[in-house]
């Protein structure tokens, strides 16, 4: 199987509040570092390898801040998609892979970009509580089921709950698995695991 080379990049500009999606080729991508411009001309999206790691630097919509991020050299070549969040808000602000699982989470995010528009984030607690509650309760069924577990062999695990997602995570060996709680294509996606398997820490 031949490995893909390309790679999109997609983030929301918080000047234009336009998303912006670029592909980019893994070769140029490693022999210097890159720099996703809006056309807005007012933002972008900085990629850099080092030594066994990539590093970005992301413009935030959600905090008005720039977050410096990373993730292995492996998992930004390989994973079909990587999402980076803003700690403040718990929304993601960039996503990393493949051409169809990143423009679907962009798409979702634009979703989440529309509530706090409609000033959502002052009726609550949550961005939507509704949708919050639909995926707890199903949390719940799934944890009833003793369905929730780590790639490390654990099964004792706990939970945060944020503005607008659910981190579950290992109490072992500190592994964690986002769960998006924005919008209803969240919940049909939640609804439609009979399991959950939290990605243990890479030793």
């Amino acid at each position: 199987m031949v490995q893909d080379t390309k790679r999109f990049l997609s983030y929301i500009c918080p000047h234009c509040t336009q998303s912006v999606i670029v592909e980019r080729d893994l070769f140029s991508l490693a022999a210097a570092p890159a720099h996703v411009r809006c056309p807005c001309g007012k933002s972008e999206l900085g990629v850099e390898f080092k030594p066994n790691l990539v590093q970005l630097t992301v413009p935030c919509l959600f905090c008005g801040r720039e977050h410096t991020v990373s993730c292995s050299s492996r998992a930004f070549i390989r994973e079909k998609a990587l999402a980076f969040s803003c700690a403040a808000s718990g929304l993601d602000c960039c996503y990393v892979g493949e051409e169809g699982p990143v423009y679907a989470a962009t798409a979702r995010l634009e979703q989440a970009v529309d509530k706090l528009g409609e000033d959502a984030a002052d009726n609550g607690a949550f961005l939507d509580e509704i949708v919050m509650e639909e995926i707890l309760s199903e949390l719940r069924d799934i944890a009833a089921r003793g369905d929730i577990s780590c790639t490390c062999g654990s099964k004792r695990w706990g939970f945060d709950v944020h503005f607008s997602s659910v981190d579950l995570y290992c109490q072992d060996c500190g592994g964690k698995y986002r769960i998006p709680a924005a919008t209803a294509d969240d919940i049909d996606d939640l609804c439609c695991k009979t399991s959950i398997l939290i990605r243990g820490k890479e030793k």
